[in-house]
């Protein structure tokens, strides 16, 4: 049995994928321990690794300026992450002493346990939830001015925590050094090489698993009458009332079926009428509604895009942030979607009936479902886990 400690960044999309890695873990006999945030307490222990709570160590910020950090303000991400380093520095250092961990498996955004690993001197392993970044990929992301601009003015601020970091022991050279990818670092990508751009540019220190997809939730046989539109705009910026009321205008007098989650913070009732054809939550089961439905408007997160293309639904591209754009374009690249060009239900209906009146979004977006489950998924990434473990040993 081997004792494996877990560091993430407190975002369902970088959390989620590795709860079936954990659960398998947990099943094979390993103590897990994972770091992380109340949000994410259920999820955690339901696979059976002990949680160990993080909350109070953030810097103090209201839940909507931890989002707008998650998802558009690097700079200030970046700031937020250092300064949780430190405040977590003493308990965790302490306590992984006493634990004695045989690998720290971190998000490649929760840099914490990244410099955890090497202050402890505990074999690592990255965990990369998003596309991998190197410095050919990273050319691929494309800001807008307004993310730029952030950037700039927060660069300052990010030297002066990387100077912090030095003095509390850990030897951060750059920004770079913090957020990129490396040839030499064993790393875990929840995406597969066919939809890794430039993925000849990574080592085979990269294991391109593929999308991390509980058993539980593959491939259930799904009876319909009618097409099934689904529409949801994720987990953290998902709050757009007039996104979601040009949604119903666009398709209420449609003979589909419409399913639309529009986060838990969102009044329903603040929407207006809703037909009866549509079925408006806060929250739906995502994996389930995919499996029946025929075209995704999404915002274009990484678990959304995985998960729609493993089960071979083409997908209406909304992004919100230079992140998504990636993602979104990739997707473009491949055929499985179409970018919405604007929000106005007009936009909105002829992106579906595109998708519906030409079948090779679908075809792509099933090709895509191929390479998704046949890429190892969960098994492959606790094999790469226990090749470290026991490679380390060797030393």
């Amino acid at each position: 049995m081997s004792k494996i400690v877990f560091f993430s960044i407190p975002a369902h999309g970088h959390t989620n994928p590795t709860i079936p890695v954990v659960s398998e873990l947990v099943h094979q006999g390993h103590s897990v321990q994972y770091y992380s945030f109340k949000e994410f307490q259920e999820k955690i222990e339901g696979a059976g690794a002990y949680f160990v709570p993080c909350d109070s160590f953030l810097p103090p910020m209201s839940q909507k300026e931890l989002d707008r950090k998650a998802g558009k303000d690097f700079a200030a991400l970046i700031e937020m992450v250092a300064d949780t380093t430190i405040a977590l520095d003493e308990k965790v250092c302490t306590e992984l002493t006493a634990f004695k961990p045989d690998c720290i498996i971190s998000d490649s955004l929760c840099f914490w346990g990244k410099l955890f690993a090497n202050k402890l001197n505990v074999p690592y392993i990255c965990s990369t939830t998003t596309f991998a970044f190197n410095k050919y990929t990273a050319k691929l992301m494309k800001r807008d001015i307004k993310e730029i601009v952030k950037m700039i003015i927060g660069m300052p601020r990010i030297k002066r925590k990387i100077k912090e970091l030095n003095k509390y022991g850990y030897p951060v050279d750059s920004f770079l050094s913090l957020i990129q990818n490396d040839n030499e670092t064993d790393t875990i990508v929840y995406t597969t090489k066919k939809f890794q751009p430039m993925a000849n540019t990574f080592s085979n220190k990269y294991s391109f698993i593929g999308p991390s997809i509980a058993s539980s939730s593959k491939l259930q046989e799904v009876s319909k009458e009618r097409k099934v539109i689904y529409i949801s705009l994720g987990t953290v910026l998902h709050q757009n009332h007039a996104f979601y009321q040009n949604c119903i205008k666009a398709f209420a007098n449609s003979g589909d079926e419409v399913v639309m989650s529009v986060g838990e913070k969102t009044k329903i009732e603040s929407l207006g009428a809703i037909p009866n054809h549509f079925t408006v939550k806060n929250k739906v089961d995502q994996l389930a509604v995919l499996q029946k439905a025929d075209v995704f408007i999404t915002h274009c997160g990484m678990n959304s895009v995985h998960e729609s293309l493993y089960f071979g639904v083409p997908m209406v591209l909304f992004p919100q942030h230079s992140e998504q754009r990636m993602i979104a374009n990739r997707v473009k690249e491949l055929g499985a979607g179409v970018e919405l060009k604007g929000i106005h239900p007009k936009y909105l209906a002829k992106a579906v009936d595109t998708m519906f009146n030409n079948q090779t979004f679908l075809e792509n977006a099933e090709k895509l479902a191929e390479d998704f489950r046949h890429s190892g998924g969960v098994e492959e990434a606790v094999r790469v886990i226990q090749d470290k473990i026991d490679n380390s040993r060797l030393l």
